[in-house]
C-alpha cells in the first residue's frame, strides 16, 4: 500500500512521536499550523471518515481518548485545543488515511477557514 501514514506506522518514514499504543499513533505535524500541532491516526488503515463502520468505530473513540491524554501531558488541556478531521477533497483531506489534527497553543478563531 502506498499510504504515507501507513509508512509512518511501519517505521519506513520517520516521525516525531508523542504517543503510541497498539491501536493509535500520534506525531508532530511537519508543517504546524499552531504552536502545538499533533496528528493522531489509527494504526489500522481507514481511508476517511466515510469508511467508519460498526466494526472499526472503536478506534475513533480511542483517538479522542488519546487526544485528551496528550493535551494533559503536553500541558494545554486547561487552555483548550481543537480536534479537526478533514474528509474528502472538498473537506481538505490530503492524506488518504483518516487522521485528526490536535491544535493548541494559541487562540483558534472561528470560522476556521
Amino acid at each position: 500500500m502506498d499510504c504515507l501514514f501507513c509508512k509512518i506506522v511501519a517505521g519506513e518514514i520517520p516521525s516525531t512521536k508523542v504517543w503510541e499504543d497498539d491501536k493509535v499513533l500520534a506525531f508532530r505535524d511537519i508543517d504546524p499550523q499552531a504552536p502545538q500541532h499533533i496528528i493522531i491516526i489509527p494504526k489500522e488503515h481507514i481511508s476517511s471518515a466515510n469508511e467508519i463502520t460498526e466494526e472499526n468505530s472503536s478506534v475513533v473513540a480511542k483517538i479522542f481518548e488519546t487526544a485528551a491524554k496528550i493535551a494533559k501531558e503536553q500541558g494545554f488541556s486547561e487552555n483548550g485545543y481543537r480536534i479537526v478531521n478533514n474528509c474528502g477533497e472538498d473537506g481538505g483531506q490530503t492524506v488518504g488515511h483518516i487522521h485528526f489534527h490536535l491544535l493548541a497553543g494559541r487562540n483558534l478563531g472561528w470560522p476556521p477557514g
